[in-house]
């Protein structure tokens, strides 16, 4: 890049840190957004709405989240939104696994084999693919991929903050892309959408069946999309930048160091490798028989929503790296006993105070945004304004990114945005000829180019506390002005490689079209 706009970029995304940081602490932060809600929900609660809210088929309301009522339902369900938060059981749960596997030395000595092997210039294609393929595993990838990033960065001599980046953009932001393995993800979209299409007046919609695997082609394709973007953004772009803007001031003596394997090591690497993949074969051969307990109850299908499998990927993470580390730790020397185990647990639960406060607040904010409806209104309008808005085809697709994109930062969960903006956008647009499987490739482009820039991502303050570990004045800013180029950049390419699709008439998946009804 010229000189020229490499300094202009610094310039914006040094003013987006500087102003970032000046925000609020996290927690702090949502307690305010907290009060926004309960005073906009006040104020709002009085008007009339014409918008139909598809879940309940009647006009939208505004509840009031400060009459008596909604206050003390409040304080009777605090603890038990805090307790239920996802995101909280998800990191407290595989820390305890990671905590050993990283206190034994387990984790330390794997990454120095492998970046012995591992030519420095390719770190960053790998770590952004090992970010997608982790969505295999649900939301694992935020408490394994994303601190791992930092630490194969900095044994390998380059900025830790940098391999966060990457990794942050490959889990997050390449949420939509698969490493030609579906995610739980893909089902579940799609039985959304069913139901969704199944809303439109045309009497044939209610037969409508929605292929699980209806974009996979779009978003193993856009597996290559992400792995180029984040390559070129994060060595070119953003590490040069850190560089000159975080310095690492943490204690040398906790930060991770590449030394030459020592010999116990390696006999512990070696063990600890077979106890992983003989855990691994157990597993799959568990899975294997049709009957397997871990199968969906209904589909016999390994990877739907509701199978038991999909719903204990983070249980077998903790199990997954438990295992290897108690035996690298017993056979290198690095465990004794079964106080050395607990004492890598707790070690590892020392380290999340933070984060726990920060859930706290966030887990509150997020259930009043819900309740209050101010989300789904903002949802609504924006959808009905784009279909009276009449745009041409292509432009309606860009629209429908873009809505997303911006519904996004207010609201994290992919699946609840889906069921909610789904219900409006998909019968909608089924009546200006496009397909459900179309209109949900441009949901999906849209829901993951924003989640990496929004302090509302559920995991974005453990993201935060990654960062504190090497660069101690990360806040907000830091990380929304390390994030900022690869958001706009995907909003951009991802869009373009989806119309791109749509222009060649590539198809997007198993049984898709791109027009309803479909052309024969």
């Amino acid at each position: 890049m010229p000189a020229g706009k490499a300094g202009g970029l610094n310039r914006i995304l040094n003013a987006v840190e500087v102003v970032g940081n000046k925000l609020p602490d996290p927690a702090i932060l949502f307690a305010l957004l907290l009060a926004v809600v309960w005073l906009a929900s006040w104020a709002m609660s009085g008007m009339v709405f014409t918008e139909i809210d598809p879940r309940s088929g009647q006009a939208i309301q505004i509840k009031n989240l400060l009459s008596p009522t909604a206050l003390t339902d409040f304080a009777s369900r605090m603890v038990n939104t805090f307790v239920t938060f996802p995101p909280l059981g998800v990191v407290l749960v595989a820390m305890l696994g990671l905590g050993v596997a990283e206190y034994t030395g387990f984790i330390n000595a794997g990454l120095r084999k492998i970046l012995s092997v591992t030519p420095r210039r390719l770190l960053t294609p790998v770590l952004v693919g090992v970010g997608v393929l982790s969505h295999v595993a649900v939301d694992a990838g935020y408490v394994l991929v994303i601190p791992l990033g930092a630490v194969i960065f900095y044994a390998a001599g380059r900025h830790p903050l940098a391999g966060i980046s990457a990794a942050f953009f490959g889990v997050s932001g390449g949420f939509s892309a698969t490493f030609f393995l579906p995610s739980s993800l893909d089902p579940l979209l799609a039985g959304l959408t069913q139901v969704a299409a199944r809303l439109s007046s045309d009497p044939a919609a209610a037969s409508v069946v929605i292929n699980p695997l209806n974009n996979y082609y779009f978003t193993t394709a856009s597996l290559f999309l992400v792995i180029s973007v984040g390559w070129f953004l994060t060595d070119r772009i953003i590490e040069p930048r850190l560089k000159k803007t975080a310095v690492v001031d943490a204690d040398p003596a906790v930060l991770p160091k590449m030394d030459e394997l020592q010999p116990l090591e390696r006999k512990g690497l070696r063990w600890a490798g077979i106890a992983m993949v003989a855990s691994l074969a157990l597993l799959v051969l568990s899975i294997v028989p049709e009957s397997s307990a871990w199968r969906a109850p209904d589909t016999r299908e390994i990877t739907h929503a509701s199978a038991p499998l999909m719903q204990s990927i983070v249980p077998l993470i903790f199990i997954f790296f438990l295992i290897p580390g108690v035996v690298y730790g017993y056979v290198a020397g690095t465990a004794r006993n079964h106080r050395d185990i607990v004492k890598g647990m707790s070690h590892a639960m020392s380290g999340m105070g933070y984060y726990v406060v920060m859930a706290f607040f966030c887990a509150q904010f997020i259930f009043a945004f819900g309740q209050s409806n101010l989300g789904a209104l903002l949802a609504i309008k924006g959808a009905l304004w784009l279909k009276e808005m009449a745009f041409p085809m292509g432009v309606t697709l860009a629209g429908i990114v873009l809505l997303t994109a911006t519904v996004n930062l207010f609201v994290g969960s992919a699946s609840a945005k889906w069921a909610l903006i789904g219900a409006v956008m998909v019968p909608m647009l089924m009546e200006l000829g496009v397909s459900p499987d179309m209109t949900q490739a441009a949901y999906r482009v849209g829901d993951s180019s924003t989640n990496i820039i929004t302090p509302l991502l559920p995991y974005f303050p453990l993201i935060i506390v990654f960062c504190q570990k090497y660069v101690q004045s990360t806040g907000i800013g830091t990380l929304i002005a390390l994030m900022l180029p690869y958001s706009v950049a995907m909003l951009v390419c991802w869009t373009a490689f989806l119309l791109g699709f749509w222009a060649l008439d590539i198809p997007l998946g198993v049984g898709s079209t791109y027009t309803y009804p479909a052309a024969d």
